[in-house]
């Protein structure tokens, strides 16, 4: 994990004249009780992080899961386990079903690799301002269309990527194609090969001005899920998008806030992670320093105590919590920040869980002999991929022209 280029103001978790106003706003979007439920269900069960398709009984007995039914118990005890660390989900704020409040800034016609692209910078805001503040707080992004989206003439439903950002300061600007690093700019690739992309900026990052931690959260993790789960809600809001057919693309810090997000929002049809995560105790010798700042989530400092025995979850969990939907897995040989052997024992403690749902095929990594990087041909590979796996999700009928419009 590359260290944050821009800072981030230090917030204390315990409640300052900020934390009040956090707190108080975290009451009225009910997180409060969430919070309180997570921790009072993670006292009353014991699993182990390494072997998610175990369970532990109260009597300190191991077996193995039995169904899917109780697989889905557990993968609401990895949900819980990883909202004590990051803060809870704001599944019932005022913007849950409420308007994005989408402004367009910007639109252009570019192109790539000869491709016409349109190309819209906009704001979508999912969460409303601090207390005392009626205006939204907006999240940058930048909506990526192939031209012949807009051809009613050929009117079809496309599928769809979130392509989220590495730790640059640009943000958003890089899987576009405006940064200088060619591997990154998976976003722009895509909509060459014809998928609606929408990359949003971190927060933080790019011209994401924001501080998570007055609007009530407890980690930006937990913020950019929640700005990525409302970027899904505009995708589908779109004609030109089938809702059944969308999925999440990074590298680096997209690579695991893309894991992290299809964790929570089960829309997210297929996966793509590049340089996004090993076991703890694989990271950097189980020195969890890089996690646990304000760019990500201080609790793994001041709760956990930088101890990964200490984590209520780990990345065999995340992983497997995906199922059965699909997950292609890039982990390079040399990543001096993601220890690819703590990625290898991540994939074989999920995979049971995949064959559980009956989708071994869902499961899906390449180990290119490379450092921390996303090279042309897993790229390439990658996206086939996603053709693959979304082109069988498709559920939509090409949608009718408005002579109309």
């Amino acid at each position: 994990m590359r260290p944050l280029t821009r800072s981030h103001p230090l917030h204390p978790v315990v409640p300052t004249r900020r934390g009040f106003m956090g707190v108080a706003i975290a009451a009225s979007w009910g997180w409060a009780g969430r919070i309180w439920a997570c921790v009072s269900a993670a006292s009353s069960y014991r699993d182990r992080h390494d072997r998610p398709d175990l369970v532990i009984d109260s009597q300190g007995n191991t077996r193995a899961l039995r169904n899917r039914d109780e697989w889905n118990e557990r993968r609401q005890r990895i949900r819980e386990a990883m909202q004590q660390v990051m803060g809870p989900l704001p599944v019932e704020g005022p913007c849950r079903q409420g308007p994005l409040n989408t402004t367009i800034l910007q639109r252009e016609e570019v192109e790539h690799d000869g491709i016409p692209i349109r190309r819209t910078l906009l704001t979508y805001a999912p969460d409303p301002g601090p207390a005392g503040d009626s205006k939204p707080v907006a999240v940058p992004a930048w909506l990526l269309e192939p031209l012949d989206c807009q051809d009613r003439s050929k009117p079809t439903r496309r599928p769809a990527m979130l392509a989220l950002h590495q730790t640059i300061r640009i943000g958003k600007d890089e899987p576009v194609g405006l940064g200088d690093h060619p591997n990154r700019r998976y976003g722009v690739e895509l909509a060459a090969r014809g998928f609606v992309v929408l990359a949003p900026d971190y927060p933080g990052f790019g011209a994401h001005r924001v501080d998570p931690y007055a609007l009530g959260y407890v980690s930006a993790t937990m913020k950019a899920i929640r700005d990525n789960l409302r970027g899904v809600d505009l995708l589908t809001a779109l004609d030109s998008v089938d809702p059944a057919r969308i999925g999440a693309i990074g590298h680096s810090l997209g690579g695991h806030n893309a894991l992290f997000t299809a964790v929570f929002d089960e829309r997210l049809a297929a996966t793509v992670t590049s340089c996004g995560f090993t076991s703890f105790p694989r990271y950097k010798n189980g020195d969890l320093s890089g996690w646990s700042h304000q760019g990500y989530m201080p609790r793994i400092r001041t709760v956990h105590h930088l101890d990964p025995a200490r984590m209520p979850f780990d990345f065999p969990e995340v992983v497997a919590a995906v199922a059965p939907r699909g997950l292609f897995v890039s982990a390079p040989l040399h990543d001096d920040n993601f220890d690819v052997q703590g990625v290898k024992d991540c994939l074989e403690a999920a995979r049971p869980i995949f064959k559980l749902w009956d989708a071994p095929e869902a499961l899906v990594a390449e180990f290119p002999d490379t450092g921390h990087d996303f090279p042309p041909a897993t790229r390439q590979r990658a996206y086939q991929w996603l053709e693959q796996r979304l082109a069988a999700r498709s559920s939509i009928q090409p949608i009718k022209s408005n002579p109309a419009e």
